[in-house]
């Protein structure tokens, strides 16, 4: 089994929604700073339990040579935080950006967004 083998995307979507949405906001942050936000739930909330709930979500961006970049990861604590992030980074640096996300019950949700 390989690691790609157990990420779910949109194409396997239900009525909770897990897939992260990514969301460039050029110059939105600190100081001017481009921020990409994270969430998952965006239109339709996902649970937030103890027992269902988004317990992490980390960010990758692909660099233009290639080079992927692990930046950052935010946990979580169920019922009290909701799964939403975001992240100040140097967007014309990358091509791409990727975030995972973990449901404690449907496991790990996938999507990528080239800019």
């Amino acid at each position: 089994m390989k690691f790609g083998d157990i990420l779910k995307s949109q194409e396997a979507e239900g009525k909770e929604k897990h897939v992260p949405v990514i969301e460039i906001g050029k110059g939105k942050g600190e100081g001017g700073a481009d921020i990409v936000h994270v969430v998952v739930g965006k239109e339709t909330p996902h649970p937030n339990t103890i027992e269902h709930h988004i317990a992490w979500i980390e960010l990758f961006g692909v660099k233009k040579d290639g080079q992927v970049i692990d930046l950052g990861r935010s946990a979580f604590a169920p019922a009290y935080t909701n799964p939403n992030v975001r992240f100040q980074v140097p967007v014309t640096e990358f091509k791409a950006f990727c975030a995972l996300a973990y449901c404690n019950i449907h496991g790990v949700w996938e999507n990528c967004l080239e800019v």
